[in-house]
């Protein structure tokens, strides 16, 4: 990898003579690249990103709900192990049995398998639960719901960005994108429902099941512009392209390179992924929710940042539109370089009186949200590059797991470190 920048709208596909046995085929084959009529495909990849997270969200953003339902469970917590564990053995299966199926199949199965597990909630509310606390049994079923959910989201994740790796950078950038935009939509919705809806009983139930309706309304959507993206020319091209690379190999070698030797290949970007997320997580959106205090705000305060940090980190994966950091060291450096804001959110909560203030807390978790849009982008855009393009979607599914693995230890970071 060299030090130089360039658009992600340019055909990244090309990689050096000694990394790909295909960059002849590539080559030959960039005066044929159809065109993306009027930006389709890209407007379908982000909004993939955007649906493969609204269940997680969906499910997080009711805890409020879930905790008055179940008021002795440990409902958040619960949750994001159960969704987390399930989801790094599934992506662990998925990476080393990836050649025996096709991310087309496994993007469609996950998307059914997310509409199931959002039904579960809402059907259940008005069938079974129908408001009453202490209900367990529907915790339960809950908790199973948010394991399918777990199992759905490395399906579809794992094949989106696998097959974003297969294609020119903007694709990567287009999920990448969407998935901020899903904690966008989420924001919204929970400003929404705090302004228009009581926080009694019945609110809370108005709000968890307008949460889950949204997120089926927008996991059909998904699946319907899934299976149109599968049929439009460019994507074809691409994927003619993965399967002559794949026959060559063969050719050359006799078998087809194993998901370890891709591992290593990308691990330093997954390393930089794992702290970029340890340090999100730790701080968010734990210490936002939980730590600091408005007396001018009250209760709108955390919202108001969360919605913040989700805004910035929309506009950091929008920044990879135009520039890139491909240099894989300065990437990963200033993924390293992001531990600081341990410090800088200490000051915030027991420095001078004036870091204390809204203002700064504000301006620390924009920056908190834009630098991790804005890294996650430009690892997950880059990282697929530095493999052949026969070994992109498995590489791309590799960073997936990586991610996961750094929202998983930054949870657990979240639990001890307090400040």
């Amino acid at each position: 990898m060299g030090g130089t920048t360039t658009s992600p709208t340019a055909d990244a596909t090309a990689v050096n003579d000694s990394e790909s046995p295909t960059l002849p085929l590539l080559s030959e084959s960039n005066s044929k690249i159809p065109e993306d009529s009027y930006h389709l495909a890209y407007i379908i990849y982000f909004i993939l990103g955007t649906g493969y997270l609204i269940p997680w969200n969906a499910f997080i953003t009711a805890v409020d709900y879930f905790s008055y339902l179940y008021p002795d469970a440990s409902v958040d917590r619960v949750f994001a192990v159960v969704y987390m564990v399930v989801g790094l053995i599934s992506l662990l299966v998925i990476i080393f049995y990836a050649d025996k199926s096709h991310s087309f199949v496994r993007i469609n199965v996950g998307l059914g398998l997310f509409v199931v597990s959002l039904l579960v909630v809402p059907v259940m509310d008005v069938t079974y639960i129908k408001g009453q606390v202490g209900v367990y049994g529907g915790f339960y079923v809950s908790v199973a719901a948010v394991a399918l959910a777990g199992l759905a989201d490395a399906l579809v994740q794992g094949g989106v960005i696998g097959a974003a790796g297969e294609m020119p950078e903007r694709y990567m950038q287009a999920v990448v994108a969407g998935t901020a935009a899903s904690g966008v939509l989420i924001s919204i919705l929970r400003i929404f429902t705090k302004a228009v809806y009581s926080q009694d009983a019945q609110g809370l139930r108005k709000s968890a099941n307008l949460y889950f309706l949204v997120s089926i309304i927008v996991m059909i959507i998904c699946i319907v512009l899934h299976n149109i993206a599968h049929r439009l020319p460019v994507i074809k091209h691409y994927n003619e392209l993965k399967i002559q690379a794949v026959n060559s190999e063969k050719e050359e070698k006799g078998a087809v390179t194993g998901a370890r030797e891709i591992m290593g290949a990308v691990k330093w970007y997954g390393i930089g992924v794992i702290i970029l997320y340890v340090v999100t997580l730790a701080i968010f959106p734990g210490y936002i929710t939980e730590d600091v205090h408005s007396e001018i705000l009250n209760d709108w305060y955390p919202i108001i940042l969360i919605a913040a940090f989700n805004v910035c980190d929309l506009i950091g994966k929008c920044l990879t539109a135009v520039y890139v950091v491909e240099n894989a060291k300065v990437a990963i450096g200033a993924s390293f370089a992001r531990l600081l804001f341990f410090p800088v959110y200490l000051a915030c909560l027991h420095g001078p009186m004036v870091l204390r203030t809204e203002i700064p807390v504000t301006i620390v978790t924009c920056l908190l949200g834009l630098t991790n849009g804005y890294l996650t982008s430009c690892l997950l855009m880059v990282g697929p590059k530095t493999v052949p393009l026969q070994h992109a979607e498995t590489a791309g599914t590799v960073l997936v797991l990586f991610l996961v693995l750094g929202l998983a230890c930054g949870s657990v970071v979240s639990w001890f470190w307090v400040i």
